[in-house]
């Protein structure tokens, strides 16, 4: 038995799933609101006797490790040690000596800081001035102070140090939490005499932490982060993602700020979509571990002159993840924690009013720039330009072009020909980034496995209707699971869905699985002419799904093509999805 089977075959995943959401038992199976939509009638289910689960309302599915890999936003690396710890299993037996020495490693690292995190905790509670400051000078409460484990630096050189060498911590384990450095004295507390806000991962253990300075007008830096370690990496770590990500998936979108004191506000009011990055320095990393949640992210930077030029510098970034990224413009002389203190409405208003990324710089570079001069005009095409080039809907390309066009009393043509070349460049530097499909929009995704996952369910469980594997091209079925159970079935159009014959599909059986459940669910009690009507309807809507998906897909590659000969094997292929939308394959 490997590390994944022992981990589930210790765990119901029932209770797992009842953590993140409320079940009520429904027969053989359970019910509750799907985590991912804003449903208000349950259509997500859970079979403890097959141990897997399926949401109707967005397509997903699978085993324990999938539900925690989608809801927490993990890799299966991830989601696994997770499961593990809950499953009281050991990893390490699984691993090798190395790896076993790491994890011991981290693992006693993360043990000092959030003991660290405790210490400084303590240390607040006995602090008038700090607690003054928190709850007069910032505005927070008893419960954003509790909730977000704010604390407090003694000021007095090694407190923390020497308690954590008491509680049979190493000066190593210490030096590698980030927690100590050496000064003129010998080692000491890397943070002194400034409140402690706690870094946590997207399970919420302390893995580092910001300090910041009570006093505006002291000397020093306003905020020390800890070092990178072997936990913490700032390049990667998004602030506040562990209390934010359950409204992230409910909202459908997420609001990136500066800083960690603007996110506390925004949470104590009650916008809990609300991340940040360290300070403006915001990385491809950042971008993407967002992308594991949603891929609508609204930046609300300052609105200094710091705060624009780092926005100008992530848009581009966005579009080399498949990230559609909005503006959050700001009241001049405001941030988030400033608007969200004084008008909570006001900052929700902001939000929802976010502008698209080629409108924003539109907006920007019109009210700086001299558009009765060529060298405004070509100042503002050189900027919007880069940015439409990254645009997959040829209609939204066109909208932003004609504004442009306006914008900079230039031709339309011009702009395209000046296009093409800004095209190449961001076709050829996406190709450089990732070998990876273009990016379709996460609703157009969901569908697709959706109707997916409804026709193969029916055709595996309703024989009479394998006559449509002969009436689909393969190539429409996409995703590794999907495509076994198909060509099996094409290659047994005879076989019985029963115990003994799903047994064969070992590849797949937790898909497998998943479309039984997904069958006895929602066609089980159909008659046999309502199968086939209904099958032939998904059918048609998943091959017209499938041909937009393409048409996309050829229309980015169709620009970042270099020679004639690729030309033509797109439009050869452009030819093929037209034929195959104009004429589909007959009723089942």
């Amino acid at each position: 038995m490997d590390a994944a089977q022992e981990v589930k075959s210790r765990l119901n995943i029932e209770d797992v799933i009842a953590q993140y959401v409320q079940l009520k038992r429904m027969g053989r199976n359970y019910k509750g609101l799907s985590p991912w939509t804003n449903e208000k009638t349950a259509s997500f289910v859970v079979s403890p006797e097959k141990q897997i689960w399926h949401d109707f309302s967005s397509g997903r599915g699978g085993d324990v490790i999938s539900f925690v890999m989608e809801v927490e936003g993990l890799d299966f690396r991830g989601a696994l040690e997770q499961l593990a710890r809950q499953a009281g299993v050991d990893l390490e037996k699984f691993g090798n000596k190395p790896s076993s020495e790491n994890t011991a490693r981290k693992k006693r690292i993360l043990e000092a800081l959030d003991l660290a995190a405790k210490f400084y905790q303590k240390q607040l509670t006995g602090n008038h001035e700090v607690l003054e400051y928190l709850f007069k000078s910032r505005e927070f409460t008893k419960d954003t102070i509790l909730t977000w484990r704010l604390g407090y630096a003694p000021n007095n050189g090694r407190a923390l140090v020497d308690f954590l060498i008491k509680n049979k911590f190493s000066t190593e384990d210490i030096a590698g939490a980030g927690l100590s450095t050496k000064r003129r004295s010998g080692t000491g507390d890397m943070f002194r005499g400034r409140v402690m806000v706690p870094l946590c991962d997207g399970q919420g253990s302390v893995i580092g932490f910001t300090a910041r300075q009570l006093q505006e007008d002291t000397d020093g830096p306003k905020y020390i982060n800890t070092p990178q370690t072997i936990v913490y990496d700032k390049s990667r770590h998004v602030f506040g993602l562990h209390l934010a990500k359950e409204s992230i998936r409910k909202t459908g979108y997420v609001v990136a700020c500066e800083g960690n004191l603007d996110v506390l506000q925004s949470w104590q009011v009650g916008v809990a979509n609300v991340v940040a990055s360290a300070g403006t320095a915001m990385t491809v990393q950042h971008l993407k571990e967002l992308k594991r949640f949603t891929g609508d992210v609204r930046l609300s930077f300052d609105a200094d002159k710091a705060g624009i030029a780092a926005t100008e510098r992530v848009i581009p970034l966005a579009g080399s993840v498949g990230v559609e990224l909005r503006i959050i413009s700001l009241p001049e002389g405001k941030d988030p924690d400033d608007l969200a203190r004084e008008d909570a409405n006001a900052w929700r208003s902001v939000i929802e009013s976010a502008k698209e990324a080629p409108q924003w710089l539109l907006d920007q570079y019109r009210t700086q720039l001299d558009l009765s001069s060529a060298s405004g005009k070509k100042t503002l095409t050189d900027k919007l330009l880069p940015t439409i080039a990254t645009l997959v809907d040829p209609v939204e390309k066109e909208h932003y072009l004609k504004l442009l066009a306006e914008a900079s009393d230039t031709s339309l043509g011009a702009l395209q020909d000046k296009l093409s070349g800004k095209e190449s460049a961001a076709a050829s530097t996406r190709m450089k980034q990732v070998k990876q499909p273009v990016v379709v929009d996460e609703a157009g995704e969901r569908d697709y496995r959706r109707l997916q996952n409804h026709l193969l369910a029916m055709i595996l469980m309703q024989p009479s209707l394998r006559g449509v594997t002969e009436s689909i091209d393969g190539e429409i079925i996409q995703g590794h699971e999907q495509e076994v159970v198909f060509h099996f079935l094409k290659v047994n159009p005879s076989f019985k869905p029963d115990a003994k014959g799903l047994a064969k599909l070992k590849e797949a059986a937790d898909y497998v699985k998943m479309l039984s459940l997904l069958f006895e669910e929602e066609y089980a009690s159909l008659s046999a002419q309502d199968l086939r009507e209904q099958a032939s309807v998904l059918k048609n809507r998943l091959i017209a799904n499938y041909v937009k998906m393409q048409n996309t897909k050829l229309s980015v590659a169709m620009h970042g093509a270099t020679n004639q000969k690729e030309i033509n094997k797109l439009a050869s292929k452009a030819d093929a999805l037209n034929r195959l939308i104009n004429n589909p394959p007959p009723a089942i």
